[in-house]
């Protein structure tokens, strides 16, 4: 039996955000960019590493290879992104400041 809303009552749009009352702090803004950049980068990454057959290398592979994969893809990311990146970061970090100045509706 599925419960049904009474005729009278009103339903709600999509919930507003709120927005701070201060703006971000520059420097956390552009960590957070910098941090997305570099898990784009490991989204874009991971399909590589999924594909690489590691069975008959020096290591083995194994069940503990594959635990340890993940965190290998997202620090290869990591470095990528610190060291230039794909040039997301910059437009990331301006978008985020320019939401932050927008006026609430």
């Amino acid at each position: 039996m599925t419960a049904t809303l009474p005729v009278s009552s009103p339903v709600n749009p999509a919930p507003r955000i709120p927005r701070p009352a201060a703006a971000a702090d520059p420097a956390a803004v552009a960590k957070s960019a910098h941090d997305f950049e570099a898990m784009a980068i490991g989204q874009l990454l991971q399909p590589m590493f999924d594909t690489v057959d590691s069975a008959h290398d020096t290591f083995g592979g194994g069940p503990g290879e594959e635990a340890w994969k993940p965190m290998l893809v997202q620090e290869f990311a990591k470095q990528i992104a610190s060291h230039g990146g794909l040039g997301l970061a910059k437009p990331i970090y301006d978008a985020m400041i320019r939401m932050q100045k927008a006026p609430t509706q």
